[in-house]
């Protein structure tokens, strides 16, 4: 049996990873679109309102267009990712604690070291379960489209 897991295409990944490293000093943060099983189509890079290098706040009108794109393209939001600029790429209690919804991946992209270090969680009241990742070279959507970076 496969544990749960995360499945990011490449250039997503690079999007995401980007976003992050550009958010320096202070944590950057977005929402990921795709498919309840895990597999990401979109990345939405969004604005931290909280303007901090140590919490995130997901621009309330970034995520709702987000949300909108993501219904109209037959996806959902799946999940969040924001950045530690200076911690490991696990969940903080402020992180827990603000876990909105049970079903969604949490992707932290530590930069505390050289490189860039990008894990993924399943956020269940207090429960922190990490799930796999896999980068995958850039594949075609089962809509027959791929997967699709978009723009700030």
């Amino acid at each position: 049996m496969v544990g749960p897991m995360l499945r990011l295409p490449a250039p997503l990944y690079t999007q995401m990873v980007g976003h992050c490293l550009s958010g320096l000093p202070d944590e950057a943060c977005g929402l990921l679109g795709g498919d309840p099983d895990g597999v990401v189509v979109s990345c939405y890079p969004t604005r931290n309102l909280a303007g901090s290098a140590k919490l995130y706040t997901v621009d309330p009108g970034q995520h709702l267009r987000a949300d909108r794109d993501a219904e109209a393209n037959g996806m959902a939001i799946i999940g969040v990712f924001h950045s530690h600029t200076h911690t490991d790429a696990y969940p903080s209690p402020t992180d827990v604690a603000q876990a909105p919804d049970p079903d969604w991946h949490y992707v932290l992209v530590s930069l505390r070291d050289t490189h860039p270090v990008v894990r993924s969680y399943r956020i269940v009241g207090d429960r922190v379960d990490e799930e796999t990742v896999i980068v995958e070279p850039r594949r075609a959507h089962p809509s027959g489209g791929f997967a699709r970076t978009t723009a700030r």
